[in-house]
C-alpha cells in the first residue's frame, strides 16, 4: 500500500508545487492522475520515488517511510519502485536486452553489469516478460531500431525486472500516436491484474484515463480536487480540474489559514 500524508513540495520562497497532499492506493488498482499542466502531477510521482525531495509530510510505501531514507537504504527502496517515463529513457546503442537488464542493476553486482553477465533466472525472466508485452524477437536489436510504442514496451518489462512493489507512469503515452497509446494503457491495466501489482499512471489524455484506469485522482494548482470512480468524472468536475483559477485557489488557502 502506498499512503501519502500531508505532503508538500516547494521549490524556493514561491507558493508550494504540491499543497498538504494526501494520497492513498492499495491492491492492484490502476490509478490516474489528470489535471493541466503545472497542476503538480508529475512532482507529485517524482516525489514518491524520491528524484525530487518532499518539503515535508509523509510518503509510505508497505510500511516503509521513504522520505527518512538516505544512501544504501533509499537505494534499496527505489528497487521497490519502478518507473515509466515518457521519453522512454532508453540507452540507444544498447540492445533490448542490455537497457531490460538494467532493471536489475539494483540486485548485481557493479562487475557483472559491466561485463553483462546476468544472472540465467534474470535472463528467464526477462524473455518471459519481453514474450508478454511481444517484443522477445528484439532482445538482440538495439533500442534506436525500435518504434516508440515498442520503446515504451522495453521501457515497461525494464521497470518490472526490479520486482517493484508499485509502478509509477509519467505520461508513458504522450509520445505515441492514438492506437499505440491505447495498447500501452491496455497493457499496463492488464499487468497490473496479473502481476498483483498497484500502478499510478499521470496522463494528459482524460478519454484513456476513463477508459483503462480504475480510479481517476484530479488535481489543480498542487491539490487534489477530485478522487474518484470514472463514471463520477462529469462535466462538472471537469470544469473544477481544468477551468479553475490561481486565485480562487489562493483564496482557498487563505480560508483554511483563517
Amino acid at each position: 500500500m502506498l499512503k501519502i500524508t500531508d505532503l508538500v513540495k516547494r521549490y524556493g520562497g514561491g507558493d508550494p508545487v504540491l499543497k498538504n497532499l494526501d494520497l492513498t492506493i492499495e491492491g492492484e488498482s490502476v490509478v490516474s492522475i489528470i489535471g493541466s499542466s503545472g497542476a503538480g502531477k508529475s512532482t507529485l510521482l517524482r516525489c514518491i520515488n524520491r528524484l525530487v525531495e518532499p518539503s515535508s509530510g509523509s510518503i509510505e510505501l508497505n510500511g516503509t517511510e521513504l522520505t527518512r531514507l538516505r544512501g544504501r537504504s533509499l537505494r534499496a527502496a527505489r528497487r521497490k519502485i519502478g518507473m515509466v517515463f515518457q521519453g522512454f529513457n532508453l540507452v540507444d546503442r544498447l540492445t533490448v536486452m542490455e537497457n531490460v537488464q538494467s532493471g536489475r542493476l539494483g540486485y548485481i553486482s557493479t562487475w557483472a553489469a559491466v561485463m553483462r553477465r546476468y544472472p540465467k533466472e534474470d535472463i528467464r525472466r526477462a524473455y518471459e516478460l519481453m514474450e508478454r508485452v511481444g517484443i522477445a524477437h528484439y532482445a538482440n536489436t538495439r533500442a534506436d531500431q525500435l518504434s516508440g510504442g515498442e520503446r515504451q514496451r522495453v521501457g515497461v518489462v525494464r521497470a518490472l525486472m526490479q520486482n517493484p512493489e508499485i509502478l509509477l507512469a509519467d505520461e508513458p503515452t504522450a509520445s505515441l500516436d492514438p492506437k499505440t497509446s491505447e495498447q500501452i494503457m491496455g497493457l499496463l491495466r492488464d499487468l497490473a491484474g496479473e502481476l498483483k501489482l498497484p500502478v499510478l499512471i499521470n496522463i494528459h489524455n482524460v478519454t484513456e484515463a476513463k477508459e483503462y484506469t480504475d480510479r481517476i485522482v484530479g488535481m489543480r494548482y498542487g491539490r487534489i480536487i477530485f478522487d474518484d470512480r470514472p463514471a463520477s468524472l462529469d462535466k462538472e468536475a471537469m470544469d473544477r480540474i481544468y477551468s479553475g483559477s490561481p486565485h480562487a485557489d489562493r483564496s482557498e488557502d487563505l480560508r483554511q489559514a483563517s
